[in-house]
């Protein structure tokens, strides 16, 4: 399927590639000449500053209009295709570019062309009514731009390039400057490849038809995309799907930027689903970077997140199965009412819960680890879950609060573990640990006294191979330790301090040898759960 859904993207490039060489072959062309216009062949009419193509076909334009408009009324069938061959075009009353009934229209941008269109700041309506066009370059019918040129858009009214119905942009150079929304494309928004660089004072790139839950799709294929807006950098009503591309994000005026409740600014934001399949991400948004109000799957890419709220949230569910994820800046790291790791590098940094299943549609709140590697450093709950917790597989790692209201770990459910390896460390005002219906061993470790950032913790067999050396990132007093190397029946010694010269990978040393530690306890293995110390909340 993907190499059939190339192959027939390759056959439209060629097919409009031809069409625009046809079109300079035809005749069909369209001369602007500063206040005035001339036309050779019999598609299109002018009317003082504003030339409207009338029939199907290809018009080659080219030339500058200082204040007038490019328009497309068309009634019979057949595409309209337009080739920007070098244009400059104003407008002091309306859209540059307005295309108000086509079978369906095609923008081409002429090979090493730079083609720049800005529209009125301003609107006068024929009728004081009417509220379109409202972009620079406005279409009331499926608008196509394809072409290895260059297209600049300022839309100091509304939007900058904005269909009412399906926009897809196959290539191009594209920059874009917006008062509201830079690309819009309201029914669907598809992406296939081309350089963008999108300046919008509310959301970058827009599908927004809200009426039908079939609609309101963006599809990005690749290309590299980047975007500053004042709303969102990417929004989809329905569902938004990435396939590839690298994609420079930032929102509301970043991480650091206090914004209003009211406001949107998230990075990538859907209202159903999100899909992301490749892509390099780099976000900095004020509100989430990723965010839906539905499902979120995330099966690779590589992605740099810092933001103002959540990074990566959804109402209903997340599951990661790839990617590497590197969040910078975050109040909680990853939330939803369900999330599952089935793969990928995920380091996150939160001021608040790191992974936090929680959410306000229902009671099945649950974390599951299957695989990849989890490392959570969090000022907040390291792992909270409203509900239950899963680990079958994987490394997590928590470097966890230094507050004792907060935990390293947190469920009010159950913690079932059956595989993998987890470190969590933190304070010891509320500590947990899986729990004893686990069918792999654990220990909680609860020091008597807080322990500096950076202290070495160890653990080593009867036979003196150490099973953990760690050490956490920040002062800590517990440690929740499990790993299939915890043997019912086997004693252990723990000891605090001391050297390693293994390699030492977010806290975590694999290989080499541990020395000079200060023995601190020994303990033998005889059920799931084995503890150390005093707690105020026992093992579940």
């Amino acid at each position: 399927m993907k190499r059939l859904k190339i192959l027939l993207v390759g056959l439209m490039f060629t097919l409009l590639s031809a069409t625009a060489i046809q079109a300079q072959d035809s005749g069909d062309t369209i001369t602007l000449n500063g206040d005035s216009i001339s036309v050779s062949g019999n598609g299109a009419v002018v009317d003082g500053s504003t030339v409207t193509i009338t029939a199907a076909g290809t018009y080659t334009v080219s030339g500058t209009l200082t204040d007038g408009q490019l328009a497309v009324d068309s009634e019979g069938d057949g595409a309209v295709t337009i080739i920007l061959n070098g244009v400059n075009i104003s407008s002091s009353t309306s859209a540059a570019i307005n295309i108000i009934n086509a079978d369906s229209a095609e923008i081409v941008l002429a090979d090493g062309t730079q083609n720049v269109v800005s529209d009125a700041a301003a609107y006068v309506y024929a009728n004081p009514e009417d509220d379109e066009p409202n972009a620079a370059v406005f279409s009331d019918d499926d608008l196509t731009i394809s072409g290895t040129g260059s297209l600049t858009v300022t839309g100091s009214y509304n939007d900058g390039i904005a269909s009412k119905d399906s926009l897809t942009i196959i290539s191009g150079n594209i920059n874009v400057t917006a008062a509201d929304d830079g690309i819009r494309g309201k029914n669907d928004l598809h992406i296939i490849d081309g350089t963008f660089v999108v300046t919008a004072g509310g959301d970058g790139f827009k599908a927004d038809n809200e009426d039908d839950p079939a609609l309101g799709t963006m599809t990005i294929d690749t290309g590299s995309i980047q975007v500053t807006s004042g709303g969102d950098a990417l929004s989809a009503e329905t569902a938004l799907t990435v396939n590839g591309g690298t994609f420079m994000l930032a929102s509301g005026g970043g991480s650091t930027t206090v914004i209003s409740e009211d406001l949107s600014a998230k990075g990538v934001k859907s209202g159903g689903s999100i899909v992301i399949n490749a892509g390099t991400f780099t976000v900095d948004s004020a509100d989430d970077t990723i965010h839906t109000n539905g499902t979120i799957a995330l099966n690779g890419g590589t992605y740099t997140l810092a933001t103002g709220d959540d990074a990566i949230h959804a109402d209903v569910s997340i599951e990661i199965n790839g990617g590497d994820i590197d969040i910078t800046r975050s109040v909680e790291g990853i939330e939803a009412m369900s999330i599952t790791f089935n793969g990928g590098d995920i380091h996150l940094v939160s001021s608040d819960d790191g992974i936090n299943a929680a959410g306000d549609l229902g009671t099945n709140y649950l974390l599951t680890f299957n695989g990849g590697t989890i490392v959570v450093n969090a000022t907040g709950d390291g792992l909270d879950s409203n509900g239950s917790i899963a680990m079958n597989g994987g490394t997590v790692i928590v470097h966890g609060p230094t507050e004792n209201f907060n935990g390293a770990l947190d469920y009010d459910g159950s913690f079932a573990i059956t595989g993998g390896t987890l470190v969590a460390a933190g304070s010891a005002g509320m500590p947990q640990s899986p729990g004893m219906n686990s069918s792999q061993n654990s220990l909680l470790l609860i020091l008597n006294e807080v322990q500096p950032a950076g202290t070495l913790v160890n653990i080593k067999d009867s036979a003196g191979n150490s099973v953990l050396t760690f050490a956490p990132a920040k002062a800590f007093q517990t440690v929740a330790f499990s790993s299939p190397d915890l043997v019912i029946g086997q004693t252990y010694t723990i000891s605090l301090g001391g050297i390693s010269d293994g390699v030492a990978t977010d806290g975590l040393y694999t290989n080499g040898t541990y020395a000079a530690g200060t023995e601190y306890s020994s303990f033998t293995v005889s059920n799931a759960v084995t503890q150390i110390g005093e707690s105020r909340r026992r093992p579940r």
